[in-house]
């Protein structure tokens, strides 16, 4: 209820405010950097990313051009691009802060019985161990390389009696666990991550998306025609674009665009995170769904809600998609709240024409942009490395820190709601529950101000046991002596001894 009311008051207050005042822009009309507030409007804010440096074919002096190029891969101080169109993958080494050089293009490799070059090379991953697997998307297969690019292995087309005998096994993406299983996205599989064992042995399918059945499309579908039919929606889950394990063996995937029908329902999301049974296991307390931007108006001659392409994790658990068709980048908690929104579609230094893969180093991130040809390398900013110094310290125990990098955060930027709820965990791990409500109902968070309230509540209970016993037994103790009194004179008066007496 308290919640409840505060909201429509502070509701009301906002349509005195926009019939005395202009109607602010959406997010495409905002500064480089924003967060959406607790009621969806638009915060602008300092930026937590500033562009270090944009690498083109001629910045790397790349004999031949980058000609669509699909992915960028770190590993360690290395860093990989798969140019598909050119069918080879371009290594390079990180100098320092701002500078990268080309070490090796790599197009072919030793041994094996089929082909000895890559054919729209389309992804890459790395073992502890130095061994390469790559998504050789033109010749079918993912080719496993030791580290000095002999021919190991390769992982094919998955036997499986559910799949359609015609379909050209085409992998696009992939990831490796610390045992060497590979999960893949195969173009045209949309059963969920193809996942095979270390040996190429296929294992079977994990994380299909879930489909909204409807019985009367169902009935409708059994009495159509054939044409009609292939003319209408099939009952199947939603291919994965993108995915990324992060360092405790979870696997975040994307899934583009949302649905209309679930932006409408409120049940859109574009990013899962899977456990080894494939189940969704991504906390979403934030106040919006995780899909980009909220609003779909024209953003760079794009009209239409984002278009999720990829995701990378950092070590602070914040991950960071990216949105192909804005041109943005929006980074989540590992709560669900936002934590920064930036960028834009355009040709200048920190917009993007058609982005699809982003990867990070640190906190430092790479922005993989085929239209440009070119790598965005980006860096916090003193504010954004303040904010992950806030976020770092409370992950490590430091509660204390933590809630004093929060106010300096707010002294950059007021409007910051991440920063007010920080301080109120942190204060909540330091058993200040009073003062942690008051920072939770700052900001409308119900999930941790209730969490407050009921530690809250058991130590007040605590700290007045004893009046609150001395209490109940003398609501009990005393209508019960009463009643006993009573009790007692009643059977004084009906008592023919006393009555004669008297």
């Amino acid at each position: 209820m308290r919640t409840k009311i505060a909201k429509i008051s502070a509701g009301l207050l906002s349509i005195l405010i926009l019939l005395m005042v202009p109607m602010t822009a959406y997010a495409e009309d905002t500064s480089y950097s924003y967060i959406y507030d607790y009621w969806g409007d638009v915060q602008d804010g300092p930026d937590l990313y500033s562009v270090c440096k944009v690498f083109t074919s001629s910045d790397l002096k790349l004999d031949v051009k980058m000609k669509n190029p699909q992915s960028i891969y770190c590993y360690h101080d290395y860093i990989y691009i798969c140019d598909s169109g050119n069918n080879r993958i371009i290594e390079l080494k990180r100098v320092g802060t701002e500078n990268m050089e080309v070490l090796r293009t790599i197009d072919s490799f030793q041994g094996g019985t089929g082909p000895t070059t890559f054919s729209n090379p389309t992804d890459i991953a790395i073992s502890e161990e130095g061994e390469f697997f790559i998504a050789d998307q033109g010749n079918q297969r993912i080719v496993k390389l030791d580290k000095d690019l002999n021919y190991m292995m390769e992982f094919v087309k998955p036997v499986d009696n559910t799949l359609d005998p015609e379909l050209a096994f085409q992998p696009k993406k992939l990831v490796i666990d610390t045992a060497g299983r590979v999960y893949c996205i195969a173009t045209g599989i949309n059963k969920g991550l193809v996942k095979y064992e270390n040996d190429g042995t296929f294992s079977g399918f994990i994380g299909a998306t879930p489909v909204d059945f409807d019985w009367t499309d169902y009935v409708w579908k059994k009495l159509a025609t054939q044409a009609q039919r292939a003319r209408m929606e099939s009952f199947v889950p939603t291919e994965y674009d993108n995915l990324y394990m992060d360092k405790e063996g979870f696997i975040y995937v994307v899934t583009g665009a949302p649905e209309d029908a679930d932006l409408k329902t409120g049940e859109a999301d574009a990013v899962r995170k899977l456990n080894l049974m494939g189940n969704d296991i991504l906390v979403r307390n934030g106040e919006w769904n995780i899909i980009g931007d909220l609003y779909m108006g024209n953003a760079g001659g794009y009209d239409g809600h984002s278009y999720l392409a990829d995701v990378t994790v950092l070590d602070n658990d914040i991950y960071v998609c990216l949105d192909k068709n804005r041109g943005r980048v929006f980074g989540y908690d590992d709560q669900g709240n936002m934590v920064f929104a930036f960028g834009g579609a355009g040709n200048m230094d920190g917009y993007f024409r058609g982005p699809v893969s982003i990867e990070h180093s640190g906190y430092d991130l790479m922005i993989l942009d085929p239209l440009d040809g070119a790598v965005t390398l980006m860096i916090p900013t003193e504010y954004g490395k303040l904010v992950y110094q806030a976020i770092d310290q409370f992950d490590q125990g430091d509660y204390t820190a933590s809630g004093e990098s929060w106010e300096q955060v707010i002294k950059y930027n007021g409007n910051y709601d991440l920063a007010y709820i920080g301080i109120g965990r942190s204060l909540l791990r330091q058993e200040r529950y009073r003062e942690a409500m008051d920072y939770f109902e700052l900001k409308y968070d119900d999930e941790n101000y209730s969490k407050a309230y009921k530690q809250y509540r058991k130590e007040w209970v605590e700290e007045h046991i004893v009046v609150i016993v001395i209490v109940i037994l003398a609501l009990f103790l005393v209508p019960m002596t009463i009643g006993k009194i009573k009790a007692i004179k009643h059977e004084i008066d009906t008592d023919e001894f006393f009555t004669r007496s008297n």
